[in-house]
């Protein structure tokens, strides 16, 4: 894919997204030692405290860290749209989303109200401010095209979800009565298949042709897809808020058409993958590959639950919340991770270069074995973590496999800061001595 329409030279300092990225795995690895000291209660439902907590803590903590500091990065650099005061916003944002994260998952596993109560405050004040300023900074967008429309549907998505997301913790924390039950489907299918969603789609147009060395997407699926994902999301939200009971047919073809749409993007993008220039191994392409099986399988599991399969378990609700969240969003999200750091580094540091010779490969700020060695733990917590809703006890070796992957992928990440510290310092010498 060329990259003459990206916007490089607007791009934030590389600390902008970083302190974002940095975080991520600290919070995969406070979900696995919760998934460690409550074994299989996490396990046992959706709705037990322990598993909220630890949903939580992978969907704000570790997905919403990512994505957040690649949509600063994304913004000026795809679509020509700066974050206003780039620094402030991530600095505010960051502290706090992370300890409104903190309060929530602390809420939900101590039964603490007080907890929530914060949680409250600071995540609705850490996402007002980022979607306030990803607003502005959309807003002064001049030239329309397909990347621009999926960032304000993001951004239209992550505040539907931080909504009704406040409603659910208010209504724990202040014993505020909720309007209605429907926000305990809404919350999770905004979050999962608008923010989180749409997001990865509109990304995937860009990243997947340009580091995957694929065919581009066709026009035809990047002018509707996203857009008639995001269309149904909002008719299955009208027919279950407006509707009922009653609506609870047209809700399910609504969100069987969701389903539908994602199981398309996944098939799409394998074949593309399959079709790719570049044949040497790449892990950020398996994590790619691993995450669109498991969103073909995730599709493939909720299309049973909605067509009313009988006979299916309560396990069968969790198995595909941790398919959903651990098999697709934190395998693709990782694999971003893999490509975009060494990616941004190498460019921060090129810009600032007064010499050749002085800027390493990607492949050396961030090598392949080192990926390839938490790509495969990450494989081994997955599996486990998925056949832990059949037999629970294996909750205990899940979380210490995915504490081992977030401790690997915390290594690689800092690996990559070092040798941009290393290298800024080499260029600063350098340049005190002409």
């Amino acid at each position: 894919m060329a990259q003459a329409g990206l916007s490089y030279e607007q791009a934030p300092p590389v600390s902008v997204p970083f302190r974002f990225f940095l975080t991520a795995p600290v919070f995969g690895l406070l979900c696995a030692g919760l998934l460690v000291w409550r074994g299989p209660e996490v396990f046992d439902s959706r709705w037990m405290p322990a598993a909220l907590g630890a949903t939580h803590l992978l969907t704000l903590g570790f997905l919403a860290s990512v994505m957040t500091g690649a949509m600063m990065q994304i913004l000026p650099v795809l679509v020509g749209a700066p974050i206003p005061a780039p620094r402030g916003v991530a600095r505010l944002t960051h502290l706090a989303l992370s300890l409104g994260t903190l309060s929530l998952a602390g809420g939900f596993v101590l039964l603490q109200p007080t907890l929530l109560r914060s949680a409250v405050v600071l995540l609705g004040a850490g996402f007002a401010l980022f979607v306030i300023a990803v607003v502005v900074s959309l807003a002064r967008v001049r030239a329309w095209n397909a990347t621009v429309g999926v960032m304000w549907l993001v951004a239209i998505a992550l505040a539907v979800t931080v909504v009704f997301g406040a409603l659910l913790a208010a209504s724990l924390g202040f014993g505020i009565a909720l309007p209605t039950g429907a926000l305990h489907d809404l919350h999770p299918g905004w979050a999962l298949l608008g923010w989180v969603g749409v997001l990865v789609i509109g990304v995937a147009y860009q990243v997947v042709p340009m580091f995957q060395m694929t065919p581009s997407y066709s026009d035809k699926l990047t002018s509707w897809l996203t857009w008639a994902i995001f269309a149904a999301l909002v008719l299955w939200t009208a027919a279950k808020l407006a509707l009922g009971d009653a609506g609870e047919p047209l809700a399910h073809g609504l969100a069987l058409a969701v389903a539908a749409g994602y199981a398309t993007f996944a098939v799409i993008t394998l074949d593309l993958q399959r079709q790719r220039r570049r044949r040497l191994a790449d892990v950020t392409l398996d994590f790619w590959r691993v995450g669109m099986v498991c969103l073909i399988a995730a599709a493939c599991c909720w299309a049973a639950r909605l067509v009313g399969i009988e006979g299916l378990p309560d396990a069968f609700d969790v198995f595909v919340g941790v398919l959903a969240i651990v098999g697709v969003a934190l395998s693709v999200v990782n694999g971003m991770l893999y490509k975009i750091a060494p990616f941004l580094v190498w460019f921060h540091l090129q810009t600032q270069s007064t010499g050749r010779g002085t800027v390493p490969h990607m492949k050396k700020i961030l090598g392949d074995d080192a990926q390839r060695t938490q790509f495969r733990v990450q494989l081994v917590a997955l599996a486990l973590l998925l056949a832990a809703p059949w037999w629970t006890p294996l909750a205990y070796p899940g979380g210490l496999a995915l504490a081992a992957s977030m401790i690997l992928l915390l290594r690689n990440l800092l690996a990559v800061t070092r040798i941009y510290r290393e290298v800024q310092t080499r260029a600063d010498l350098a340049r005190d001595t002409i």
